[in-house]
């Protein structure tokens, strides 16, 4: 019996290689890359610690720009600040598509701003930017939001009275209320039950979908999708989130005064009825829940893991803290809120939450896109529909910009006088078309909640700085921190 075992295994394994031999060259002259096999394309290459740490390892053998096979299918990886520049911002149109992230696929199914493609895309983008940057009411500022938010969040941790806590839910809680409040018009209290059980979906699925799992089903996710995994709770918990939305839709629908818009979700239903008569408007009930299902998720989870990275390197590196807190002292003092005006005057604040930024290395592999016509790059030709990773944490941890790349380093971001200097290679929310449409009220949301936590209380640990470890708890799509106790002290 064994016998035929090995006979059998033997056979299959030589078919293999005869079908490999020709397997590559259907698809025109690519990047070169490791040979691959039928079906499994490298997935015997592939690093059991994950896709970043095979990505990076192929990348010191064929350079900057090459092949992958990710199951039977190829996709070219972009590594180096100048490669990802040239494909992302140069060739911005033709690199400008949305590749499929495997495990969320059959929730958006290329419907919502982030996944959608073509005039979809265009048209939601276009919608959502404009909406965002004035609410679609033009009452309050985002800033004056997020000041309001961050006076919330001072009130709520002075009632922890420095008792150790887990920071991940407050975190999740104040950036989810400034997506909340652009899109539905309103904030939740931290300890409403539905706002609590809509945090731990998000947070979740977050998790499973920077997880190992995860990245081999985006690998063979047309075989793997049919039996159980993780992408099976990560599709319940965002198809219950779907429905809450659903459900504030109909109560927007009900109550909308077409002249006074509340939120996003009133300004697109404004439309929507504008353009009930065109068959091909975008402007539909499903592009309306996945566009803030995208915004949703998206803008709670990026920020509120940022500022959990920012507050363990705090608590890692206490003479940074010490510095920053001097820095607000003397630019703001303790008897009004920070603004944004203040980010002018206070260099080395902005330096670390850059470098915040940059060290978490949040979406290492960044998010996949695909060449929207047959696209030559750097010699090879590159057919329509092929997908790309520009891999994010090559640039944000490139030597040939940053002196110190793996080393946590405020003075990445200062000049021999101490003011703050640009980087090229500090694209933390990618570059070009796709660039991250939140951008803008991320990094204001990053400089007021970190500056007025600051300036308000000092931080603890129950773990010695130089025990505390830094190795992410996952590292997939996403790169989330570890989990820790901090104390916040009232100054």
């Amino acid at each position: 019996m064994e016998l035929s075992v090995l006979l059998l295994l033997a056979l299959l394994t030589g078919l293999l290689i005869l079908l490999a031999r020709d397997y590559p060259k259907a698809h025109g002259h690519l990047p070169p890359g490791p040979h691959p096999l039928p079906f499994l394309g490298n997935f015997l290459q592939m690093d059991r610690r994950g896709l970043l740490k095979t990505f990076l390892r192929l990348r010191d053998k064929y350079g900057d720009v090459f092949t992958v096979y990710l199951g039977p299918r190829p996709v070219i990886m972009l590594c180096g600040t100048e490669a990802i520049r040239e494909a992302l911002v140069d060739q911005a149109e033709a690199f400008s598509g949305r590749g499929k992230v495997a495990i969320v696929d059959q929730v958006f199914q290329g419907y919502g701003v982030i996944f959608a493609n073509g005039k979809r895309w265009k048209a939601l983008r276009r919608f959502s930017l404009a909406t965002m940057r004035d609410f679609g009411m033009g009452k309050r500022s985002v800033e004056e939001r997020i000041q309001e938010e961050a006076q919330c969040l001072v009130e709520e941790l002075r009632k922890s009275q420095g008792a150790l806590q887990d920071p991940t839910l407050i975190f999740h809680s104040v950036t989810a209320n400034i997506i909340c409040s652009i899109v539905f018009g309103k904030r939740f209290a931290y300890r409403d039950p539905e706002f609590l059980k809509l945090l731990d979906m998000f947070y979740q699925s977050f998790a499973l979908i920077s997880s190992f799992s995860s990245q081999v089903f985006q690998l063979f996710s047309d075989i793997l999708k049919y039996f159980p995994g993780t992408h099976r709770q990560v599709y319940r918990n965002l198809q219950e989130i779907k429905d809450f939305i659903g459900r504030n839709v109909e109560k927007h629908r009900e109550t909308l005064d077409c002249s006074a818009p509340r939120d996003l979700i009133d300004t697109y239903l404004l439309r929507m009825n504008k353009e009930k008569s065109d068959p091909n408007s975008e402007f539909h009930q499903q592009n309306l829940i996945n566009t803030v299902l995208s915004l949703f998720f998206a803008g709670t989870e990026t920020t509120s893991t940022t500022l959990r990275y920012g507050f363990l390197l705090m608590l890692k590196y206490p003479h940074i803290a010490e510095k920053i807190q001097k820095e607000i002292d003397q630019v703001i003092g303790s008897h009004r809120f920070p603004s944004l005006d203040d980010r002018a005057k206070m260099p080395y604040t902005e330096a670390v939450i850059h470098e915040i930024q940059r060290f978490s290395d949040l979406l290492p592999i960044g998010l996949p896109h695909i060449v929207t016509k047959d696209t030559q790059f750097r010699g090879y030709i590159i057919p329509k529909g092929t997908e790309i990773f520009p891999i994010l944490h090559s640039a944000l941890f490139d030597p040939c910009y940053f002196d110190t790349p793996d080393i946590f380093n405020p003075d990445h971001f200062l000049d021999a006088n101490g003011a703050l200097k640009k980087n090229e290679a500090f694209i933390p929310f990618s570059i070009g078309k796709r660039i991250c449409l939140g951008e803008g009220i991320a990094r204001v949301e990053l400089f007021l909640f970190f500056t007025t936590i600051l300036q308000n209380f000092s931080v603890a640990s129950p773990v010695d700085p130089e025990d505390i470890d830094l190795t992410p708890r996952e590292s997939g799509l996403a790169k989330l921190p570890p989990m820790y106790q901090i104390r916040f002290l009232s100054r």
